[in-house]
């Protein structure tokens, strides 16, 4: 891939990541008053068109809950990632953002169960686009931030490469399994992940 290709495939994910981003921030506003929007007043909201919104949801349920779990999450996991005493420690950052996120486990995983469920299994109308993510970005968004400083060291392969095998340890589905299958308690279950993480990330800093 060229330097131009990957300008492009750049530029095209950002913009994908600003439409999902303006879709949620509409769900936001207009359930501020504990009411439920349509997929209308949600595209006019937005400044998008139905079809825009189905690309990136399947189904209303789908774009609400969506949102409700960024309403939980977005401002402490701002604050750490803002946080100057972890400035230019990428593995305190990684380890720091995960367990924020575990930390509102108790009102995300439920709803992220219910996500998964959705995204496993779509509507036979979805209009799902390839190489549109199916859930949000938010959890990548996240972790390239807390995995900033390591954007000088790795090259961009390897950081990208980092990037998904977090995606991977980082999140409901790691959570799930180990309560599922290895009957893990909470506590048990954030120590194993936060060493997974932190194990990765020192991996990657090692091979460079």
């Amino acid at each position: 891939m060229t330097s131009d290709d990957s300008g492009r495939r750049g530029g095209r994910e950002a913009q994908r990541r600003r439409t999902r981003k303006a879709i949620v921030d509409a769900v936001i506003r207009l359930s501020a008053d504990g009411a439920t929007p349509s997929i209308d007043e949600i595209a006019a909201d937005a400044d998008v068109s139905r079809r825009t919104i189905y690309t990136y949801f399947p189904t209303l349920d789908h774009l609400l809950i969506d949102a409700t779990l960024g309403a939980f999450n977005e401002p402490p996991i701002a604050q750490v990632l803002d946080d100057p005493a972890l400035a230019d420690d990428p593995v305190a950052r990684v380890v720091a953002v995960i367990r924020t996120m575990l930390e509102h486990s108790s009102q995300s995983l439920p709803l992220g169960r219910r996500l998964i469920r959705l995204t496993v299994d779509p509507p036979a109308n979805d209009a799902q686009e390839p190489g549109v993510p199916r859930r949000s970005l938010r959890r990548v968004v996240w972790l390239e931030r807390a995995c900033e400083p390591l954007r000088g060291t790795l090259s961009e392969a390897s950081f990208q490469r980092l990037l998904s095998a977090l995606t991977v340890v980082g999140g409901w589905e790691a959570q799930i399994a180990l309560r599922d299958v290895r009957a893990l308690d909470p506590q048990a279950e954030q120590e194993a992940i936060l060493w997974a993480a932190r194990v990765l990330v020192e991996a990657a800093i090692e091979e460079g």
